[in-house]
């Protein structure tokens, strides 16, 4: 039901709703207060230490739970793939390596990279409706829709790695199906954000 709920949400504000397929009719509607409600979850991931430490407000990374700057002087670079000379897939591979490399270890996912300096999508120290409209502001968040969005959240192995960091870090707090369902649920309300 989520499900629907997210893609009939994404119609409507893609294309309003006049234009909403009729086999979208019967999708209960979600209040803006139980969205707001579901937004807190999601918040609260995307101001996680695996989802902080990336989306920073300057140009070096973060490391670890505390998120310390990222040693050995490395920054995002043009492109968020690091500096010239240094990119990220210089220490991070595509999985993370086995755990008897011990802790510390650089992690890894496919695609390892920081969001371009344009499109930094800071979350760090924001005040509580601000995530949410830096996340659907579409000049931060690289054009994406929400139902591109969902798709970011549910699908892409980078964000999925935060459920799996290996070398004994914190996973985000809360089960990724249950972030989904919420982020659905959020979407489904409209998207609402607090004031």
């Amino acid at each position: 039901m989520f499900r629907r709920a997210a893609i009939l949400a994404a119609v409507v504000v893609s294309v309003g709703a006049a234009f909403l397929p009729a086999a979208f009719s019967s999708v209960a509607p979600v209040s803006k207060q139980d969205g707001l409600a579901a937004f807190e979850t999601v918040r609260a991931v995307l101001q996680h230490p695996r989802c902080q430490n990336c989306h920073i407000p300057g140009d070096a990374p973060l490391q670890f739970d505390a998120g310390l700057p990222h040693v050995m002087g490395v920054v995002r670079g043009p492109e968020g793939q690091g500096a010239p000379g240094l990119p990220c897939a210089t220490c991070h591979a595509t999985a993370n390596p086995p755990a008897t490399y011990g802790p510390r270890t650089p992690p890894g996912a496919p695609n390892w990279h920081l969001p371009p300096p344009e499109r930094k999508m800071v979350f760090i120290n924001l005040p509580r409706g601000e995530p949410c409209r830096r996340l659907k502001d579409t000049k931060e968040n690289g054009g994406k829709d929400l139902a591109a969005l969902l798709h970011h959240m549910r699908d892409d192995k980078l964000v999925l790695w935060g459920w799996d960091p290996g070398g004994g870090r914190a996973p985000v707090s809360v089960p990724h199906g249950e972030v989904v369902a919420k982020f659905e649920q959020w979407i489904a309300a409209g998207a609402p954000c607090q004031p």
